[in-house]
């Protein structure tokens, strides 16, 4: 039996398994496996922490609940980062991800800062299929255009801007615009209204999970389209369905700071 824990970040939850003294090695089908809700564990995505190279705490792997591998998970992030903290008694960790290195700070009440570096903004940092404004642009979804805006934050996001996001058809757009031929490694969806300069209501459909109670690098992407386009400012609150986070776009070098908790649910053993 292999030992497991199980985490959230505002209900954006993991299944995290500590690969740094004896390896483990998915595959995606039992990635897959591991995070189906009726016959695993259940999760959004799957982590497992793995030895770190010099100047890292740890590596993270992240796979979605779809099998898939992907580069980045703020809110796994921050779940690595407090249970590295707590071992080790360090105020701040940095974790090696596909996406690029994290440095991560104890914030204080069971928070978690981490910082996830500049987005990436460039068209084809992106990546999209053509070279396009990231800040705005259209595309024609079964014959119906769509205004949004593109991010990286070590994976791919589109953001489209709502006048209602309770009422977005997250689960309706979601899938189809994460496989449109614009975005070659598919994308999150990110759907946004802003209620003031200083707050943002979120919903998202995450690219190999579908629709979750909060994404990390969704709200900074979020967070970054909206500060370019003139609608926020550098710092704003995010609010999404499992509660909020907090983002700020440092002045000095456009780094994204996300702050937010990271929350243990159980621990337990399955048969991998």
């Amino acid at each position: 039996m292999t030992p497991f824990l199980k985490m959230h970040g505002l209900g954006n939850d993991f299944v995290l398994f500590d690969a740094r003294r004896v390896p483990i090695e998915l595959t995606r089908e039992q990635a897959r496996h591991i995070a189906d809700r009726h016959f695993g564990i259940g999760c959004d995505q799957v982590i497992v922490i793995a030895p770190g190279r010099p100047g890292f705490d740890a590596i993270m792997k992240i796979w979605n609940a779809d099998g898939g591998a992907v580069e980045s998970c703020g809110n796994a992030s921050r779940c690595v980062a407090k249970l590295l903290m707590q071992e080790t008694g360090k105020s701040s960790v940095t974790i090696d991800t596909e996406g690029g290195p994290l440095t991560c700070l104890d914030a204080g009440g069971g928070a978690v800062t981490v910082d996830m570096g500049p987005a990436r903004l460039a068209w084809d940092a992106v990546p999209l299929a053509e070279a396009l404004d990231t800040n705005s642009f259209s595309f024609t979804l079964d014959g119906e255009r769509h205004q949004a805006s593109a991010a990286s934050m070590g994976n791919p996001h589109c953001i489209l801007f709502v006048k209602d996001a309770e009422t977005a058809p997250v689960a309706d757009l979601g899938p189809r615009i994460e496989s449109h031929t614009l975005f070659p490694q598919r994308t999150n969806v990110e759907f946004a209204q802003v209620l003031d300069p200083k707050r943002i209501r979120m919903r998202v459909w995450e690219r190999g999970a579908g629709i979750t109670l909060a994404c990390g690098t969704g709200a900074c992407a979020t967070a970054v389209a909206s500060y370019r386009r003139g609608l926020t400012g550098r710092e704003v609150e995010l609010l999404l369905d499992g509660g909020s986070l907090f983002i700020a776009i440092r002045e000095s070098d456009d780094h994204v700071l996300m702050t937010g908790p990271a929350t243990l649910s159980f621990k337990g053993e399955i048969a991998l």
